[in-house]
């Protein structure tokens, strides 16, 4: 178990390596792009299975306790040590990452995005999957910051050189967002290690926030939570993501959407919460605003996006949705409860599923047609999708009732929670702001629902003989491959959510708890 921790960690990071070496002769197949793209498949795929083997060795009754731990001394002048380690919360984020990163790789194989060199390509799938997994691995707060910033450069790259239309600015609007949000996280970071005299992430949580006075831990909110919040997205420090969403590349969306925005998440759950209790009792109201905020405004951008004649980009469109969605994670997020908390894992893991898969439906689309313009799209070449492609109408179908939430699929169980939490927050929370965010929540549900069934009666229905004959490839057997785990999973945790639960809960509760329970 240590072995395979350390091992899903660090393989990406040689895998990248060896994907800039030249192929071995045996190896190198019909050519050297074919060789890189296939390695790139085989070190995802292995990673992928060092995952699985770990979930399944993890002792699922003690989800509450790090287990594969490994802890050595690097840096002692600054007692900073390469602590890893996985509970309950960080498993199922590691577990889905991986398999991302190999439905991108395996989705990329077949379908290149068009680009500079596939080794550059796949050297930097790579680098971004090392940084992403262990981010979700570390139990150090300078090494959460060193892995929480590897994911930068590569996906700028991936925008900027695989990307679409308005490419370059839109890679310079994420990395310069996500930057100046990382150094002021960066100096809250430091202020906890300094005043606690320890950076490591279980002691700290044990402790509480009893080493830390009221107003450290204020300021440290305020410093980490800004940096966490860019990444996550909250509104109003959202407006980086719907630019690299429409000019990233298919793999590059799905990615972008399904593991890195988890990460601002995962930190508040995994930092803020445990460390920082007063601070985020003194922000949760503020921060439950913002999420509410977030939902209605993210809801009412789609349904602008989605009406007729106004050209909105389909892509956009999913981007705007994700503000709204990741809204409800920071609602169950500042509840600080143990339900809200719930849900808001439940709904992280929830939302990389379904989002990821509609990110795949929209760039199979946009292959397609040559645009993801929604107007276009439901126009007289891409109406009645269900009589020109019916698999893949069926699927966008799929997907789009999934992300609204409907009972019985993954995305009803992390919403409900979220909302649930809401209406019974923590002991010293404003119960009658909690409740008006409920309320607000509640409508920001049927806000979803609105606008993803226009864009389903738009691009799915109508008479495929009203427009010109135009033939839409179906499904492919590469597509089929790369979605099927995707689907399967969302009804999965849609119909067994104590398969998730059973993990988050008790890990959850002792975090709440400051280790004591």
């Amino acid at each position: 178990m240590q072995f395979l921790l350390a091992f899903v960690v660090a393989a990406p990071l040689l895998g990248a390596v060896a994907a800039l070496l030249p192929a071995p002769p045996g190896l190198k197949g019909r050519s050297p792009e074919q060789a890189v793209l296939r390695h790139g498949v085989t070190v995802t795929g292995v990673i992928l299975a060092a995952a699985i083997a770990l979930a399944l060795g993890f002792d699922h009754n003690a989800p509450s306790r790090f287990q594969a731990t490994t802890d050595i001394s690097w840096i002692p002048a600054l007692d900073v040590r390469i602590h890893l380690g996985v509970d309950g919360i960080s498993l199922p984020l590691l577990v889905m990452t991986a398999l991302l990163f190999f439905l991108c790789a395996l989705y990329s194989y077949f379908k290149l995005p068009a680009g500079p060199s596939p080794k550059a390509f796949v050297a930097l799938l790579l680098v971004l999957e090392c940084g992403t997994l262990a981010t979700f691995a570390v139990l150090d707060l300078l090494l959460f910051f060193l892995a929480f910033e590897t994911v930068l450069i590569p996906m700028y790259f991936l925008i900027a050189r695989w990307g679409g239309a308005q490419r370059q600015a839109a890679a310079w609007k994420f990395i310069l967002y996500t930057l100046l949000g990382s150094v002021v996280m960066l100096l809250g970071l430091l202020l906890i290690g300094v005043t606690a005299d320890t950076f490591d992430m279980v002691a700290l949580a044990s402790d509480n926030g009893r080493e830390l006075s009221r107003t450290t831990q204020l300021l440290a909110v305020l410093a980490i939570g800004i940096g966490l919040a860019v990444k996550t997205p909250m509104w109003p420090l959202h407006s980086w993501l719907p630019d690299a969403h429409t000019a990233a590349p298919t793999v590059g969306s799905v990615l972008l959407a399904g593991v890195l925005l988890k990460m601002g998440t995962y930190g508040f759950v995994r930092i803020l919460l445990p460390v920082t209790p007063d601070g985020m009792q003194t922000v949760a109201p503020y921060l439950g605003a913002f999420a509410v905020v977030g939902i209605v405004y993210g809801s009412l951008a789609c349904l602008a996006l989605a009406r007729k004649g106004n050209k909105g980009d389909l892509k956009r469109l999913i981007a705007y949705s994700s503000v709204g969605h990741m809204g409800f994670v920071l609602l169950g997020i500042a509840s600080m409860s143990p339900t809200g908390v719930n849900g808001a894992l439940f709904a992280n893991i929830a939302h990389g599923l379904i989002t990821g898969l509609l990110f795949f439906l929209v760039g199979a689309l946009k292959d397609r047609y040559g645009t993801a313009d929604l107007d276009t799209l439901a126009g007289a070449t891409g109406a009645a999708l269900y009589g020109r492609a019916p698999r893949l109408g069926a699927l966008l179908a799929f997907a789009a009732v999934a992300s609204l939430g409907l009972p019985g699929l993954a995305g009803f169980w992390g919403e409900m929670l979220a909302l649930f939490g809401a209406f019974d927050p923590a002991e010293g929370l404003s119960r009658p702001a909690f409740l008006t965010y409920t309320a607000i929540g509640a409508f920001g549900t049927l806000l979803t629902a609105a606008y993803l069934l226009v864009v389903v009666r738009r691009v799915c229905m109508g008479d495929p003989k009203a427009g010109p004959e135009l033939a839409v490839a179906d499904v492919q057997h590469y597509e089929f491959a790369a979605w099927t785990p995707l689907v399967a999973l969302t009804v999965l945790a849609g119909l067994w959510p104590a398969l998730l639960l059973g993990l988050t809960d008790p890990a959850v509760q002792q975090l709440l708890a400051g280790g004591n329970s």
